[in-house]
């Protein structure tokens, strides 16, 4: 299908992008474009206004800062899935980037473009919300930062303001704790059906565990009986059996609800089961 008509504009700054952003109310940004682009062709996206942000260099890094990593929100999804400072310090994040999509959306979509668009099936949001990460808007009045657990608020939907661009995300260093992003597809560059991310620090028994779900709600997830389970002592499989508790998981033409919960499980019981070993 053919979009509806809409302007365009390239941003020279981020905060040339922030003055379109504010003086257009349908306006939107467009980094890598994989994401809003077939949004639009179906016409489930509707934007009068594409502002361009993809050359904007300025936000494209990956650095340390203390126990944190910082990723620019325009750094591309083979950049991510490259960092030898991901790679040491936070994995999952890396691993994640490099099973986005196929070769040519790797090497045009952004990580920022992932996160702001808010799709429930997509594979980073699960991996930032597992860690406890922390996403920066820029707007009109500077930087506010926004906890991943407040940001993916429905189905495309986020915290982000109409006027904002995201332009910062930070994770932690994950020292020694285990990990794992397992993922089920029916076919490589799809969408996840489900995927759970996974953190366990402890050696022995759980100190903390996070776990995340990909598509199996409006937006990705917390599997807080899981946690809970884990801290109380329960075994992987038993901990796992949880996972779907609390769920609303649609049926599409990919599975049906009921069997969406089933994989939650089984996916669960083997990213924990994972990140335990490695």
């Amino acid at each position: 299908m053919i979009p509806a008509a809409f302007d365009y504009e390239v941003a020279e700054s981020v905060d040339h992008a922030i003055e379109l952003l504010g003086k257009n109310e349908d306006a939107k940004l467009l980094a890598g474009g994989h994401s809003l682009l077939p949004a639009m062709k179906l016409r489930l996206a509707r934007p009068a206004l594409l502002v361009d942000v993809g050359r904007l260099d300025d936000l494209s890094y990956v650095r340390e800062e203390g126990d944190t990593i910082a990723i620019g929100a325009l750094t591309r999804h083979k950049d991510v899935a490259a960092s030898p400072v991901l790679r040491e310090h936070c994995a999952i994040v890396s691993h994640t980037a490099g099973q986005v999509g196929d070769p040519q959306v790797r090497h045009r979509g952004t990580i920022g473009g992932s996160l702001a668009h808010g799709d429930p099936a997509s594979d980073l949001p699960s991996v930032i919300l597992a860690l406890h990460g922390e996403l920066v808007a820029r707007g009109p009045d500077g930087d506010r930062t926004i906890p991943a657990g407040e940001f993916f608020t429905g189905v495309w939907h986020t915290a982000l303001a109409p006027n904002e661009v995201l332009a910062e995300i930070r994770v932690p260093k994950l020292g020694a704790a285990g990990w794992s992003y397992t993922k089920m597809a029916r076919r490589a560059q799809d969408w996840a059906t489900v995927a759970v991310a996974a953190v366990v620090h402890g050696n022995g028994s759980v100190d903390r565990a996070a776990v995340a779900l990909t598509n199996m709600g409006a937006t990705s997830v917390r599997a807080t009986a899981v946690e809970e389970a884990l801290l109380g002592g329960a075994s992987i499989e038993d901990a796992a059996a949880l996972a779907a508790d609390g769920t609303e998981p649609p049926t599409d033409h990919a599975a049906s609800s009921d069997f969406r919960k089933h994989l939650a499980r089984v996916l669960t019981r083997r990213a924990l089961a994972e990140a335990r070993n490695r």
